[in-house]
């Protein structure tokens, strides 16, 4: 599948677009001054993906990250 090209710009400015393109399977070389960045492509399969801690049990919008990697280096200190 050919990479459609896109300015760096202009994913910037409508980056929700591209991010349902992508999960939609299609991909794109990412420009900067006429000069390829980097490429997004969609992942090969969700099973990539593994849940390690889920800090929604804690709190349902989440957690500051700063405290759990605080409390994490105390843990391993």
């Amino acid at each position: 599948m050919k990479n459609t090209i896109v300015g760096l710009k202009e994913l910037r400015e409508n980056l929700e677009t591209y991010i349902s393109q992508v999960s939609g399977g299609k991909s794109f070389m990412i420009v900067r001054r006429s000069k390829p960045v980097f490429k997004i492509v969609p992942p090969e399969s969700d099973d990539q993906w593994e849940t390690v801690a889920d800090f929604t049990n804690i709190n349902k919008k989440g957690v500051i990250a700063k405290k759990v990697l605080r409390t994490l280096r105390m843990l391993n200190a």
